[in-house]
């Protein structure tokens, strides 16, 4: 039976970690996640949904503050090979390349595009109409070992990124489920990357939350799904941010500046775009209120800002 020490994270991990789990010819020796952090309401211990889970499943965790430092007790877990599905940390050499089979990791984007943080993002942001998932071999370069097996899917305008994380997560599964035997029986010829074709996609910034009203309408629609569900892109009206859930762009132009409400509207929020588009605010969370749709917020909140 295949040993199999697994690195993850968010829920997209646990898509495939219960795959593995669920698997009668794998057997998952260990499981590393990141580490419990405060936050929320009342500085709670949050744990990843990673750990969650395994803690259900009865796997045995390990958390490393440095996994790069402390990886002693890993090894001797002696796995046969480490399979990383968004964990979060750089991994170092030494137990890279200890299994048998070495290290491998499932990726939101179809490289060499889009290593790095954020792929699904900045798939998103960037208004692809295409990604997908690459398993690759681990290297210490990030995201920069070669590719095992890839597979596309559409990106739709219905999409945002919690949508498209789902989808991903099971297009990793059931590709991971149909490569790894190949790995094993040595069937799999990986390729190297075309370092001519190399982009990045690091950490969201807090910057990058930030709607600019001088880009067009359509640009401002991709960053808002690129950021929902988490950290949700957010507007100023009067030094008040203003989080914005869902938009869609009109098919009329306006001569005001970018930035402008258009009142009157018929209980409709546009707003003023870049090259005179416009954008429709269909859901949206004032600071201190609950969610609610561009109509209720131009019926009671709008006065405050006009």
């Amino acid at each position: 039976m295949l040993k199999i020490l697994f690195m993850g994270t968010p829920a997209f991990s646990v898509t495939i970690l219960k795959a593995l789990v669920e698997n009668k010819n794998y057997e998952v020796v260990g499981v590393v996640t990141q580490p419990d952090r405060l936050g929320g309401r009342g500085n709670k211990i949050i744990m990843s949904p990673v750990k969650e889970y395994s803690l259900e499943a009865g796997l045995k965790i390990f958390q490393p503050e440095k996994i790069k430092d402390q990886y002693d007790d890993l090894i001797s877990l002696n796995p046969d090979i480490i399979i990383t599905a968004a964990y979060g940390q750089f991994v170092g050499s030494k137990l890279l390349e200890y299994p048998k089979y070495k290290a491998i990791n499932c990726h939101g984007s179809l490289l060499p595009k889009y290593r790095g943080g954020s792929p699904i993002q900045t798939a998103i942001k960037n208004g692809d109409k295409e990604t997908g998932i690459t398993i690759m071999y681990m290297e210490k370069k990030m995201d920069a070992g070669d590719i095992i097996a890839q597979k596309k899917i559409e990106i739709l305008d219905s999409d945002n990124s919690g949508t498209l994380f789902e989808k991903l997560a099971l297009v990793a599964r059931d590709l991971l489920l149909e490569t790894l035997p190949k790995i094993i029986s040595g069937e799999i010829k990986a390729v190297k990357q075309n370092e001519d074709e190399v982009s990045f996609a690091p950490n969201i910034t807090k910057e990058e939350e930030l709607i600019d009203f001088n880009l067009e309408a359509r640009q401002i629609f991709n960053q808002v799904r690129a950021l929902n569900p988490n950290p949700i892109a957010y507007m100023k009206l009067k030094d008040d941010e203003i989080k914005i859930y869902e938009t869609k762009v009109l098919d009329e132009i306006s001569d005001l500046e970018p930035g402008s409400i258009l009142l009157n509207q018929k209980g409709h929020f546009k707003m003023v775009c870049g090259k005179k588009t416009v954008l429709e605010i269909l859901s949206l969370k004032p600071a201190g209120k609950k969610l609610m749709t561009g109509r209720d917020f131009l019926n009671g909140h709008i006065n405050k800002y006009l």
